[in-house]
Parts: structure tokens; C-alpha cells; sequence
């Protein structure tokens, strides 16, 4: 038996339920793996209020770190004591012991602590393809600008540093001064607080008037028609999220008023459809973090049995960084 967070209909924190749960054998491309860590991220509020529907009862939860357990028939790149991380579909990694597809379940390196491991995988890999893969035209190039939402928050810190690194100038948005500071700390070139100025107006300042190449939003509704206009020329509006609600329908024929911009909506579990590109990501993302080039921030800890207040506080933009669930 496990204990793990169960919902039994959608709706607010107050759904999310301690309970006990049965944990078989792995079948054929299958692992058990018992939990050190496990990661809380948006998309964990998404699919617990219904925005992602997804069948009853639902048990929480899309990246953890721990050790293997048992393999199935078929795994051949992880063996039973092997340290594990994973970001991966279906949910369910609000627990203590599960059963789950090895195919995004990668070894972890001895260097990368169980909490580091839990906290990283989904927010690092989102970061990874938006920088490495989610690219506009002529791609980007050192010295370039682009704009980062949320940049205070989990997938934005490492994107501030990780931006860093590749030599592009990130322009983050944060809620307040503070989450500004911090993004700054972590390598954005500039910070602007959405709450206090006009993020257009200070984009176009900085960059001349020209505007950015791209723009990675995950906050949706609130911050869409400004993106637009900050993007030049056969700019790339890439989305990723809908922390503010999701983006109304829209006539594609501003997008060439705006200068024959792009949009697309991207997701992380595209990307990582294969076991061979989970691993490239994944390794990708080791070496960076593993260089120290890319710290993991880890800001809150909550036993499991505290994860309704965790979700409160994450809905409430009250978190920065990572945010972790205790065994």
C-alpha cells in the first residue's frame, strides 16, 4: 500500500485527499518506483479544476525522483536500485509508490540530489525546449532579446539562467519587485514588475523600439495582446500555459498586421514522446544543472499530507522557484 493524493471530482484545493492506494508489479515497459521527492507544478492545478479534463477518480501529480523498485519486461536503461527522475504521463506521482511507464523515467545522476532531481524535471525540460527548440525564424543568436513571463517562477528561473548562458538577453515579467530582483539575480537582463509599469513599453524602450524575437507565456489571458506587440518582424509568440486563464479565440489576421508574427502552443509531453528524446533532454539538462550553470531554487517544501495549502499558495502566486512535496 501507498499513501497518495486522490481527487474524486474536479474543483479547488479542498478536493485533494489523503488516502491509501494498492501498488502492483510492473507489466511490460513498466517500472515501480518508490518516491523520495515529488515536484508541484500548474499543471497539477489545471487537471485538479478541470481546465485539462481528465477521467475520475484522478490521482495528482506529473514529475518526482526516487529509486527503482522492480522493473517490467522490455526496460533496458533502468535497473532495480537505480536513482530515478522523471517528469511523465499519466499523473500520479503525489505518492509514496507507483507504478508507471519507464519510457520518461530517466537514471539520475549521482550529483543531483532526490530533492534537486524532483523539483527540476518538468520546469527544467519546459525550459529546454522552449531555449533549445521552441526557436523563430533564423533561430536566436547571442546578443539577442527575448521575453520571458513569470520569469520568478520555477521553469523562469532556470530560463533566466539557462538564457544566460546561451548569450541571449532575457527580458523577464514578474508580479512585484521583489520576484523581479530575483529573476535578475538569476541572470535576466532586465526585469519588469506587470503590476506596476507597461511590460510593452518598457520592452520596446529596451530593445529600441525594435522588439524581441520571441516571447514564452505561460500566463495566458491577462498578458496575450501586449506579447503581440512586443514581438518584431516574423516574431514567435510561443505559449505554453494559462496560469491567468486561458487565451480567448483571436482572428488570425492580426497576426499579419503585426508583422507577420507566429504563434504556437506548445506542450512539454510532445516533446518527450520518445524514450530517445527524453534522454537528449534530459541529459541535456544534467550537464547544464551538474556544470552549476543552472541552479535549482527550491523555495517551498510541504509534507504531502499539507498539499491542499501547497496548491492554494501556488494558485495565489505567493511561491518562487521550485516548489517540492515531502515523503
Amino acid at each position: 500500500m501507498s499513501k497518495a493524493i486522490r481527487i474524486e471530482k474536479n474543483g479547488g484545493p479542498e478536493v485533494l485527499q489523503l488516502v491509501d492506494v494498492a501498488v502492483g508489479e510492473p507489466g511490460p515497459g513498466e517500472i515501480r518506483i518508490r518516491h523520495k521527492s515529488v515536484g508541484l507544478n500548474f499543471i497539477d492545478v489545471y487537471q485538479r479544476d478541470g481546465l485539462y479534463p481528465l477521467p475520475m477518480p484522478l490521482q495528482l501529480g506529473m514529475e518526482a525522483s526516487g529509486v527503482v523498485e522492480a522493473v517490467g519486461e522490455g526496460v533496458t536503461h533502468l535497473k532495480v536500485g537505480d536513482r530515478a527522475a522523471y517528469a511523465s504521463q499519466p499523473p500520479g506521482s503525489y505518492c509514496e509508490e507507483r507504478v508507471m511507464p519507464a519510457k520518461c523515467v530517466c537514471k539520475l545522476p549521482d550529483a543531483i540530489s532526490f530533492e534537486t532531481g524532483a523539483a527540476m524535471m518538468l520546469k527544467g525540460l519546459t525550459a529546454q525546449y522552449l531555449l533549445k527548440r521552441t526557436l523563430p525564424m533564423g533561430g536566436l543568436q547571442a546578443g539577442d532579446f527575448v521575453l520571458f513571463h513569470a520569469a520568478a517562477g520555477g521553469v523562469g528561473l532556470i530560463a533566466c539562467q539557462w538564457a544566460k548562458a546561451l548569450g541571449y538577453q532575457l527580458i523577464g515579467t514578474a508580479g512585484s519587485d521583489a520576484k523581479c530582483r530575483l529573476a535578475l539575480e538569476h541572470g535576466a537582463a532586465h526585469a519588469i514588475n506587470y503590476n506596476t509599469g507597461d511590460f510593452e513599453a518598457r520592452v520596446k524602450e529596451i530593445t529600441g523600439g525594435k522588439g524581441v524575437k520571441v516571447v514564452y507565456d505561460s500566463v495566458g489571458k491577462d498578458t496575450w495582446d501586449k506579447s503581440l506587440n512586443c514581438l518584431r518582424p516574423f516574431g514567435l509568440m510561443a505559449s505554453f500555459g494559462n496560469a491567468s486563464g486561458a487565451v480567448p479565440p483571436f482572428a488570425p489576421g492580426i497576426l499579419g498586421a503585426k508583422g507577420s508574427i507566429y504563434v504556437t502552443r506548445q506542450t512539454l509531453f510532445t516533446h518527450i514522446a520518445t524514450r530517445e528524446a527524453t534522454q537528449q533532454m534530459a541529459d541535456d539538462l544534467f550537464e547544464i544543472v551538474v556544470s552549476g550553470k543552472v541552479k535549482i531554487r527550491i523555495d517551498q517544501r510541504y509534507p504531502l499530507e499539507q498539499v491542499q495549502q501547497a496548491h492554494r499558495d501556488l494558485e495565489a502566486r505567493k511561491t518562487t522557484g521550485c516548489t517540492i512535496l515531502t515523503l
